[in-house]
């Protein structure tokens, strides 16, 4: 399991996130308590998201080598360096409209985005991120971020593409988290219809070929019928992302004695490893790595 991080600057700061009771938005200084829990708990890897001061439209927050992931990344390798640091890679929090890439009038100019993918995937690897999590669904953004961590001397430093990532409402907590919701329209154009199962191979395939050396599926409890499918077809480590709507409704369904909480993260959690997934990032992380333990 792989339990996300949401980073934003300043000191001493843990800002609750209100519709995901039990996690928040810390300061760099906050994160090596952190990393040390999860350490702790037996987890493997954190993935970051980064909030930073400033939002513009070429999303400089996001290669900046201060920026606010770069800085989390070094402040989480000096404190556990044996915890894997994966870093996504996205432009949704940068941009000062909110949408996942470079615009060009109210559409998203998809090869420009390529660039600073590339460059932000640089500044990642060279802060000492381990993973690469490239999420904004731009086509041919895998290649380019190959092509540039093999150019800076990353060649070891593996991808983890968000190769079917659906443009879901299970998404809602999660840009309250990471403050990133699209200032107009959605995100249609570029992350996947519900409906469309087949394309999802094809966005697959597409990732494989352009060098991405683990694949995932987003959300996960919707589309355990694509998890098993990419799984089977293409054989490579495969990830599912248990999102913040999913985290969100068996919270708030256990807050209010609804349903048994323990039982139902965990019944949620073997029904996506069941579908296929060798590794699951999700908000329950800490609390069923502790409850698996017990």
């Amino acid at each position: 399991m792989v339990l996300p991080l949401f980073v934003r600057s300043g000191k001493g700061e843990r800002r609750p996130i209100s519709s995901m009771p039990g996690h928040y938005q810390y300061s760099v200084d906050q994160l090596s308590k952190v990393a040390r829990e999860a350490e702790a708990a037996g987890l493997p890897a954190v993935i970051l998201f980064g909030i930073p001061d400033k939002k513009d439209a070429k999303a400089s927050g996001a290669y900046a080598s201060a920026g606010i992931v770069q800085a989390a990344t070094r402040e989480i390798k000096d404190a556990a360096p044996d915890l894997l640091v994966v870093t996504d890679l996205c432009f949704c929090e940068y941009m000062d409209h909110g949408h996942c890439g470079v615009l060009k009038g109210q559409a998203i100019d998809n090869d420009a985005t390529l660039a600073l993918a590339a460059k932000t995937a640089a500044s990642q690897a060279n802060a000492g991120a381990d993973i690469i999590a490239p999420s904004g669904m731009m086509d041919g953004q895998v290649a380019a971020i190959r092509s540039a961590l093999d150019a800076g001397g990353f060649g070891g430093t593996p991808i983890l593409a968000y190769a079917a990532k659906y443009a879901s409402a299970f998404y809602g907590p999660f840009r309250e988290a990471a403050e990133s919701p699209p200032k107009f329209g959605d995100r249609s154009s570029y992350q996947m219809d519900p409906a469309n199962a087949r394309e999802a191979l094809r966005e697959v395939a597409l990732d494989v070929e352009e060098g991405a050396d683990m694949v995932m599926v987003k959300p996960a409890l919707a589309y355990l019928d694509v998890l098993a499918a990419v799984k089977a077809r293409f054989g490579l480590p495969t990830a599912a992302y248990s999102v913040s709507g999913e985290f969100a409704m068996i919270k708030a369904a256990s807050e209010n004695g609804w349903i048994d909480e323990r039982k139902a993260a965990l019944e949620s959690l073997v029904s996506i490893k069941r579908a296929g997934a060798d590794f699951i990032l999700t908000y329950y992380a800490l609390e069923a790595a502790r409850w698996l333990s017990e």
